[in-house]
């Protein structure tokens, strides 16, 4: 077993009655792996021994344990944990889901296919648009696709059990939408076949242009700005853009029930939650008609902004430089003859703009400094660029008049440790110690919560914005998944999505693993939640492993948790001060 990322602070001895408590996996729960798994709980005494189907597992002093094991066979896996003392033994056991077994498609005898690996399934597209057709089938087989038109395609393998081919979606499904006639996929073997018929497929009239209107989602905050309208680049991808409310975008297409495909502009669609739109528009609504016209830049105490004219909402995307921002306009003409300039402006150099297709837009902000946050706002038919001044730093005491938001992550939901220590309990004591060492530097500390009391998870975000915060830090503790030795992947580790907010991810990284010595597992871009926010640099700590039962129990002292608050605070310290001197 490979050893912690570094040596924590020894772990008294506990010897209570033996109690076998499993923590993870759950009762019931789905594996989504096939081969091995970890399981983590306790016993009660730190002098039990212990054994998991017959396995040995180490048992720590303060009776916690962690091991690494292959899932038993069967639909639904049993591990049977055995623990002695002396004469004393307890036993329990934790029975879990299998993850669906693969079909098997035997060489020989009746011939089977996976018919559930079928695709494509559910789907509405234009009839020009090439489909992937695939089906697991015996490599000994022959598999055709049986077109409407009648014709047969013979499907392609390169050896395996997967046979695929691409063909216009014409071919799956009669037009006009709603016809019953479909396409077919055969296997063949011998005097033995299987036809599957493919029925999802509709096809839509490209004669017809249909509009909608997107709406925030059901996880937004309706009432305020930070509600976005949230589109992906394929049906269940990662969030990509983030558009406003009320954006009225083309329907192209859809998949499965839940699924809608979009166009942003000609040369770009993307996917949105159904229930993330309304109002299909009535067949002949007319496009809207987006044209940017004279930019203006105003400034004011606290931020500059660029207000572009449009006419009707776009969607957009912002890019960040290290001296600039670029908002790409998406279905918008640039008529941008004159870019108005305050005069004095601390942030706003100037702005270009280019068109970069017959119906894309992209302007660029050129900036006096590095990013250090924005919003994206529509006011009286014009988009809204409100670029963040950089703040006065004193470099004597670079925490002084800063306000930093402090975000004890969870509940709801979050990890527990071996020893059923809960993640929202312990990172809102880290919290409470970071708290009056950033005080005492001279900043204001505006907590997203101080009881055990759940906080929704986009009202955090909303909560920095509303103080204004110069920086926001969500503090966690890290957990695996299914199919991950914990204790060959554990340590620090931050994470940031907005690129203002890296410099921030990487000095509180450094302060981190300075203080608590755990192994450096590096900064990483992620699209979370509360890192997603753009008014102010944004990170998540993954300060230690919960689930390593050596790093709970160094979690459950004061010191460790002023280790993990101390390496946040060092890490302030360090990127307000390299921001103070211009980075």
């Amino acid at each position: 077993m490979a050893a912690v990322g570094s040596p924590l602070s020894v772990i008294p001895l506990v010897d209570g009655p033996l109690a076998v408590k499993v923590v993870y996996p759950e009762i019931d729960h789905r594996l989504t792996v096939r081969d091995s798994n970890y399981i983590i709980g306790s016993v009660g005494s730190g002098n039990a021994q212990l054994t998991i189907n017959g396995v040995n597992v180490p048992v720590l002093p303060n009776g916690a344990f962690l091991g690494w094991l292959a899932i038993p066979p069967g639909a639904k896996p049993v591990f049977d944990l055995v623990a002695t003392k002396g004469a004393e033994r307890v036993t329990g056991s934790r029975e879990v889901t299998a993850i669906t077994p693969v079909v098997v498609l035997p060489d020989t005898g009746k011939l089977i296919v996976d018919r559930g690996s079928l695709s494509p399934g559910s789907m509405t597209v234009r009839p020009d648009e090439h489909v992937r057709v695939s089906l697991r089938a015996p490599h000994n087989a022959e598999v055709v696709l049986r077109a409407v038109n009648g014709e047969n395609l013979p499907l392609f393998n390169n050896g395996g059990t997967i046979w695929s081919r691409e063909v216009p979606a014409s071919q799956l499904a009669a037009s006009p939408a709603g016809s019953k006639n479909s396409a077919h996929v055969v296997a063949i073997r011998g005097a033995d076949s299987i036809t599957v018929a493919l029925t999802g497929v509709k096809i839509t009239d490209p004669n017809v242009r249909q509009y909608l209107t997107l709406i925030a989602g059901g996880d937004q905050a309706a009432n305020d700005t930070d509600a976005v309208s949230i589109l992906r680049p394929t049906p269940s991808g990662t969030y990509k853009w983030f558009l406003l409310p009320q954006t009225i975008v083309e329907l192209t297409g859809q998949s499965g029930e839940g699924s809608l495909r979009v166009r942003l502009d000609n040369e770009l669609e993307a996917w949105v939650d159904a229930k993330n739109t309304r109002n299909i528009l009535p067949h002949g609504s007319p496009a809207p008609r987006r044209v940017a016209s004279n930019a203006r830049v105003t400034s004011t105490a606290g931020y500059s902004d660029l207000r572009i004219p449009v006419g009707d909402r776009p969607a957009y995307s912002v890019a960040q430089a290290h001296d600039a921002i670029i908002l790409t306009l998406y279905g918008v003409t640039a008529n941008t003859d004159i870019v108005n300039l305050a005069t004095v402006d601390p942030t706003i150099r100037d702005v270009s703009w280019e068109q970069v297709f017959t119906d894309r837009a992209r302007f660029t902000i050129h900036l006096r400094h590095s990013p250090v946050g924005y919003l994206v706002l529509w006011d009286r038919n014009a988009i809204v660029l409100r670029v963040r001044h950089a703040p006065t730093i004193d470099p004597s005491r670079p925490l002084a008049g800063r306000t930093i938001v402090v975000d004890p992550g969870h509940p709801p939901i979050g990890a527990t440790g071996p020893l059923g220590s809960y993640e929202g309990d312990i990172v809102l004591m880290v919290a409470e110690e970071l708290k009056p060492m950033l005080e005492a530097r001279g900043a204001t500390v505006v907590m997203t919560r101080t009881t055990r009391g759940p906080v929704a998870l986009n009202e955090r975000p909303a909560i920095a914005r509303r103080a204004n915060g110069d920086a926001f830090v969500s503090i966690h503790l890290n957990a695996h998944g299914d199919g991950v030795n914990p204790y060959r992947l554990n340590g620090s580790g931050t994470y940031f999505f907005q690129g203002q907010s890296e410099p921030l991810a990487r000095a509180v990284q450094t302060g981190m693993v300075r203080q608590m010595g755990l192994r450096d597992l590096g900064i990483n871009y992620d699209n979370l939640a509360v890192v997603r926010q753009t008014w102010m640099p944004a990170i998540l700590c993954e300060g230690a492993f919960v689930i390593v039962p050596e790093q709970e129990a160094a979690l459950l002292t004061v010191e460790f948790r002023r280790k993990y608050a101390a390496g946040i605070a060092e890490g302030l310290v360090e990127y307000f001060s390299a921001l103070g001197k211009g980075r």
